[in-house]
């Protein structure tokens, strides 16, 4: 067999136990006397303590793992009063900043119900929102700028299963969306620790030629989309494992399939249409459409989620700008599952996307020692939030667009040319 062979004698419980050693080696590359800072909610539960245990066994000095309650955040939602919607847990916030200055790594696991607060007061949501962005600040900074390692991966949790197959019996709709985080995670081969080095390759190939290139701009275009991203002034493009400002190999999501860079906040022009819903805080956000124009979204539309989008993109001065933009083959395994996710983490692996918010300095070539200053002059966005939207489909077409203002085609409908 090759390292790319599905075994199929595997149980679900060893593949479980799979998801969390790729967390912990290819995710994360946890150093021997590490701290570990966790997100989840209840229903990681299981996945939390395989994840712990791989952690223990690669020698991290102390796990620790945050929960969280999705109804708990309904009953705030509920019975709350008015003005607890802007207040956030900054102590919190502050303690985890605290953790990643003193060298903890980072894991989150993603799952949430996809319209937890669909019926909501959009106002209520945005302010929460606000105040928790705001809060997490000095956390989100050390992660933007890849000041730790860190990784993001996900649990099939019910809520979360019965969107993605809602005509299913919720275990076979569990089930089946088990299969299906297993399998883009590639913890169902033979050796998922060496697929991972193998598509690292691949990624860091792809990388190295648009880095390469040098393009000024990229153009999107397709139904409901004509769309020109500038990018920034000696902007780096990243995909796959890459090294932290700590000197440690991660791969910050898993799974990957996207090549992204910074685009610059200012040079950003047209429209542009989304082709998958967006998730955001419990929030399911469908058919967006914008206009940008000097960077910045003048005109904006939902088909659901509509009040929800408009607040975050009044979050602040950066919100209405671009921090990120990311290219994915429609061939990517994620797409050709043929599965509408309803989370980010996979559905930007399905296709192109662009982010609002908050640019990673990664991205930007000897970015990680310049000031906000500096990175500012570069065209690098400042934001609360970072929220990934997708783009990219089957019918769009991309060229670069060198400085001296040759056009040359980068994908056609979909994939690379």
């Amino acid at each position: 067999m090759t390292k790319l062979t599905r075994d199929p004698s595997l149980t679900h419980a060893q593949k479980l136990d799979r998801l969390g050693e790729v967390a912990v080696r290819v995710g994360l590359g946890l150093q021997e006397g590490q701290e570990l800072v966790m997100t989840a909610s209840l229903d990681a539960l299981p996945l939390v303590r395989r994840i712990t245990e791989h952690a223990y066994k690669a020698g991290a000095s102390l796990v620790t793992t945050l929960f969280s309650d999705e109804e708990a955040t309904l009953m705030r939602f509920r019975h709350a009063r008015d003005g607890s919607f802007d207040v956030a847990s900054g102590w919190l916030y502050d303690g985890m900043a605290s953790a990643f200055k003193n060298g903890a790594a980072r894991l989150a696991i993603a799952g949430e119900n996809p319209s937890l607060l669909a019926g909501q007061d959009p106002d209520k949501v945005s302010r929460a929102n606000r105040a928790r962005s705001a809060a997490y600040t000095p956390a989100l900074e050390l992660i933007a700028g890849f000041d730790i390692n860190w990784t993001i991966a996900s649990y099939a949790s019910p809520a979360w299963a019965r969107a993605v197959f809602p005509n299913e019996p919720e275990e076979v709709a569990v089930a089946k969306l088990w299969d299906a985080i297993f399998a883009a995670s590639r913890v169902d081969l033979v050796d998922p620790v060496a697929a991972w080095a193998e598509h690292n390759k691949a990624l860091h190939a792809r990388t190295k030629l648009l880095n390469d290139k040098r393009y000024s701009a990229l153009r999107f275009v397709g139904p409901g989309t004509d769309l020109t991203v500038g990018l920034a002034d000696d902007h780096a493009w990243e995909g796959g494992a890459s090294m932290a400002k700590n000197g440690i190999v991660c791969n910050p999501n898993i799974p990957s399939e996207e090549v992204f860079t910074t685009p610059h906040k200012d040079r950003v022009s047209g429209h542009v249409t989304s082709t998958k819903p967006l998730s955001y805080q419990g929030t399911l956000i469908e058919d967006i459409a914008v206009r940008f124009e000097d960077g910045r979204i003048v005109e904006s539309t939902a088909r659901t989620g509509a009040e929800v989008l408009a607040k975050v993109l009044d979050t602040d001065a950066g919100a209405r700008r671009l921090g990120e933009v990311a290219l994915v083959p429609h061939s990517s395994p994620i797409s050709a599952s043929g599965l509408l996710f309803y989370n980010t983490l996979y559905d930007e692996n399905a296709a192109c996307h662009i982010a609002l918010g908050q640019a990673y300095a990664k991205c930007i070539r000897g970015g990680d020692t310049m000031s906000p200053e500096q990175l500012a002059a570069k065209g690098a966005n400042k934001s609360l939030i970072h929220i990934d939207w997708m783009i990219g489909s089957s019918h769009i077409d991309i060229d670069g667009i060198a400085a001296d203002g040759r056009v040359e085609p980068i994908m056609r409908r979909g994939e690379w040319a």
